[in-house]
Parts: C-alpha cells; sequence; structure tokens
C-alpha cells in the first residue's frame, strides 16, 4: 500500500485517523498508531511482518541490558545490536547479490553454479534497519535513555508514515513526543496540506513524467533517438524528485496529523551549485546519517588529506549500496563521490569563477548523468544508454502535449526558487502560520488538489513508487 492509492487515501487514512481521534492519553494513542502500522506494513509484507518485529523485540531489549551494563560490556551489547541489524539488511538486500555473482565467477571458470532460492526484500527495510541503528548508537553515547515499553518502541520503528521510504527519522527528534505530544486544529490543518501538496507532486508529476520515461527505458536502445533519450534521462530527473520528496512531503504531513515533527528531507536540492551542497539538500535525512554514524566515526576530515579522501569515497560506496544490490547503485555512488572529491580538490574553486547560474547548470547535468546510472537495469545497458546519447543522431522523438506541459511545470517548480516570487510563494507554501484567510485559500487548494489527484488515480493503472523497492 502506498500514500498515493484509492485504499490509502479514502480507506486506510480515515479509518485510522477516526480511531486516532476516538481514543484519549498518549498511551493509547501510541496503540492505535502501532496497530495501524503493523497493519499498514503487513499489507505489502504479510510474510515478513512477523520476523520484523521480532528482530525489533530483540534489539529493544538488547539496547535495555545494554544500557544497563557496565561501561565494560555496553560496547560489545551495541556492537551485538549493531550486528543484528546489519545482517538482516545484509542477508536480504544482498545475499542475492553475492550470490549471483559468485555463480557468474564459477561459471566463468567451468564450475556448478551455487543453488540458491532468492531472498524476497522487506519493504523498507533500508529505513528502518537505519533508524534502529541510531536508538542503538544514541543509547550508547547516552545522549537518550531507552525507552521504557516495547510497545512503544515498535510503533517509533513501524510508525506508518514514515515507515516505507522516510524520512529517516533518529531516535532523539521524536524521543520527548512519543511520550507526550499535543495537537491543535491548525497543526491537522498544516498536516493536511502538506499531505495534499506531497500527493499532487507525486500524482500529477511524477507519474506523468514515469510513463514517458518507463516508455522510453523499455524500447531497444536503437529504436530510440539521442533526444528521446537526453529527453527521458530529464524527465527521470524530476520525476524521482517529486516522486521521492512528494513521498516525504506527505509523511511529514501524516507526521503533524498526529503530532509528531518528522524531519525535512528535500531543500530544493536542484538549486545547488555544487555536488557537495546537492547532498546538502537532497534525502538530508540519509546524508545527516551518513555524515554522523559512519563518516565522523570513520575519522571525518580530521587525520589528513589521504584519510579525508578515502572516507568520503567509503561513504558514498556504501551509499550507493544502500539504495540497491547492483553495480549501477555503487557506480552511482562512485560517481557522486568523485565530483564531491574534485569540489575538494579544485573544481570548486574553479567554478567559483563563473556565475551562479552556470554552477547550477554544471551542477544539474552532472547529477542528471548519475540519475542514468541509477535508472538503468544494468551497467551495459546504462553504457549503451550513454552511447546513444552521445551519438549524431539528429531525429526528434515524438512529443505530446501533456508531457511538455508538466515537464514545464516540474522545471518551473525546481528552480522557482532562484527567483525572489519563487522563493516567497516556496516560504507561503510551507508555513507553519497562516492567516483566516490563508487557511481558506489552502483549504480550497487542498481540495483542488485532492480531487485531481483522485481522478488520476481511478483513471490511470499508472502509480509506481520508486523508493518502495529501497
Amino acid at each position: 500500500m502506498v500514500f498515493s492509492s484509492i485504499v490509502f487515501v479514502f480507506c486506510f487514512l480515515p479509518v485510522f485517523l477516526l480511531c486516532y481521534q476516538a481514543v484519549r492519553g498518549v498511551r493509547a494513542k501510541n496503540a492505535v498508531l502501532l496497530v495501524f502500522s503493523v497493519i499498514f506494513y503487513a499489507w505489502g509484507a504479510p510474510r515478513f511482518v512477523l520476523a520484523m518485529l521480532a528482530a525489533q523485540t530483540a534489539n529493544f531489549y538488547l539496547v535495555r541490558q545494554m544500557d544497563r551494563s557496565t561501561d565494560a560490556l555496553r560496547r560489545r551489547w551495541c556492537t551485538v545490536s549493531v550486528a543484528l541489524e546489519l545482517g538482516l539488511l545484509a542477508y536480504c538486500k544482498y545475499a542475492n547479490f553475492f550470490i549471483d555473482n559468485l555463480n557468474q565467477s564459477l561459471a566463468a571458470m567451468g564450475f556448478t553454479p551455487v543453488p540458491w532460492a532468492e531472498v524476497v526484500l522487506p519493504i523498507g527495510i533500508s529505513f528502518f534497519t537505519f533508524q534502529a541503528i541510531s536508538y542503538t548508537v544514541d543509547v550508547y553515547r547516552r545522549h537518550h535513555a531507552p525507552l521504557a515499553r516495547l510497545a512503544d518502541y515498535l510503533m517509533y520503528m513501524v510508525m506508518f508514515p514514515q515507515l516505507i521510504a522516510g524520512p529517516i527519522v533518529r531516535y532523539g527528534t521524536v524521543a520527548a513526543d512519543i511520550g507526550q505530544r499535543t495537537s491543535s486544529p491548525e497543526r491537522w490543518l498544516m498536516g493536511l496540506h502538506r499531505f495534499a501538496m506531497g500527493l499532487a507532486k507525486k500524482v500529477l508529476l511524477a507519474n506523468v513524467l514515469g510513463e514517458y520515461v518507463d516508455a522510453t527505458f523499455a524500447s531497444e536502445v536503437d529504436a530510440v533517438p539521442a533526444s528521446g533519450l537526453w529527453l527521458a534521462v530529464l524527465a527521470y530527473t524530476f520525476q524521482i524528485y517529486f516522486d521521492f520528496s512528494g513521498y516525504s512531503d506527505m509523511a511529514i504531513g501524516l507526521g503533524h496529523m498526529v503530532g509528531f515533527r518528522l524531519p525535512e528531507n528535500f531543500d530544493m536540492p536542484y538549486l545547488s551549485q555544487s555536488v557537495s551542497e546537492f547532498w546538502r539538500r537532497w534525502h538530508i535525512t540519509l546524508g545527516a546519517w551518513m555524515r554522523d554514524y559512519l563518516y565522523i566515526p570513520l575519522g571525518g576530515s580530521r587525520h589528513g588529506a589521504g584519510r579525508t579522501y578515502a572516507n568520503l569515497w567509503a561513504v558514498f560506496l556504501l551509499s550507493g549500496l544502500w539504495h540497491g544490490a547492483s553495480w549501477t547503485f555503487v557506480l552511482w555512488g562512485a560517481w557522486h563521490g568523485l565530483f564531491i572529491s574534485l569540489d575538494r580538490l579544485f573544481l570548486g574553486r574553479l567554478l567559483a569563477h563563473v556565475g551562479r547560474i552556470p554552477r547550477i547548470a554544471f551542477t544539474f547535468v552532472v547529477v542528471a548523468l548519475g540519475w542514468l546510472l541509477f535508472r538503468a537495469p544494468s551497467v551495459d545497458m546504462a553504457t549503451s544508454y550513454l552511447q546513444r546519447m552521445f551519438s549524431l543522431d539528429g531525429s526528434l522523438p515524438v512529443l505530446d502535449l501533456r508531457l511538455l506541459c508538466t515537464l514545464a511545470a516540474a522545471v518551473l517548480l525546481a528552480f522557482g526558487g532562484m527567483s525572489r516570487p519563487g522563493q516567497h510563494l516556496q516560504r507561503w507554501l510551507y508555513a507553519e502560520e497562516r492567516s483566516i484567510w490563508g487557511h481558506i485559500v489552502m483549504i480550497a487548494l487542498t481540495g483542488l488538489g485532492l480531487l485531481l489527484c483522485s481522478g488520476y488515480i481511478t483513471a490511470s493503472g499508472f502509480n509506481p513508487f520508486i523508493y518502495f523497492r529501497f
């Protein structure tokens, strides 16, 4: 079940909100949120829900034992907890990748492949694994006390607004809200507005662009003109942004409705003037997690230039692997690691001598070419796409008006922040306080957006979600 489905918008969410508002007290509301979160997860992964709950129950008691132990044992319990989470992630996400590569090597050497039944990837495992690790490490570092009740811990881990695709919610971000939180009609309305904006991004922009992208990449490479592939890469660049940021908006909006302030995950990333800046604006919670729990513990930039670059490459290669068990994701991580290293070496100083718009344009092209690696089904296909894109073929693709209008709207929304009116509009749309008239206008826009999105979802059977598989 995804947020942009009729089942979620008109069945699951209304029933949940009615039950949530019907009970009193934080403990009862946490129980309702936990029950509906388990139902939500079981809807998409019924075979894994019990295993996931069992693993997180074990982690709850491991962390509690760690907190009660002396300093000499705390590190061991922390290691066991992190190993449990990473071991589960590694088996579910990378076992198939490892066996496939092993069998290819064995076949090349004339040996019999290893028999293997493919592991089904549980939805959302990358996100709740990182949340569990943040809980363990924050308690280990004594930043926060562990939760006293198993039900509260499970609710934090499987809370459905952010379970499937984030944002990655560190324990410290919501620790206070788990035990005590308040809501208000204004906060609830703000959440509804944010949810509707995210739904519109996902359905009215990302889905329309995705139809063209999927049709193009499903065609034979030689059958698509070079300009058509460039257009598909451009469309995918905006599709993945509005798909993922729209889902994050919906998650943040749902969080407001139940009294949680979930962290922001995007800050107009295509306005970035370097790849380094892009990673401070794109998937902010992942970048911050990698910095605080991987880059800094590895030594960060404290041990000389060589160690700094090694740490940067380690972080981005692992970031690529986190997104998926495929060499295309590894190359995507290496691509970003390369340009972040070049930023530090000389590229940042070189680009400082050109204007803001050329810097934004250069960064956008680098990021867009990286998305080709992210989208390609294999390294060989990515190579074929690149060869075709840089060929001298001058033919033009067949375009329709809906695609061109959607692409124009995507460009305006992604780059509107370059202008002062665009910045004012951005602040107004995401404002937490409004006048009466402001609320009336937003209620009208929200109603119109929900109506349009509902019509599109009902009429179209095309409703993918890119990050659902991560």
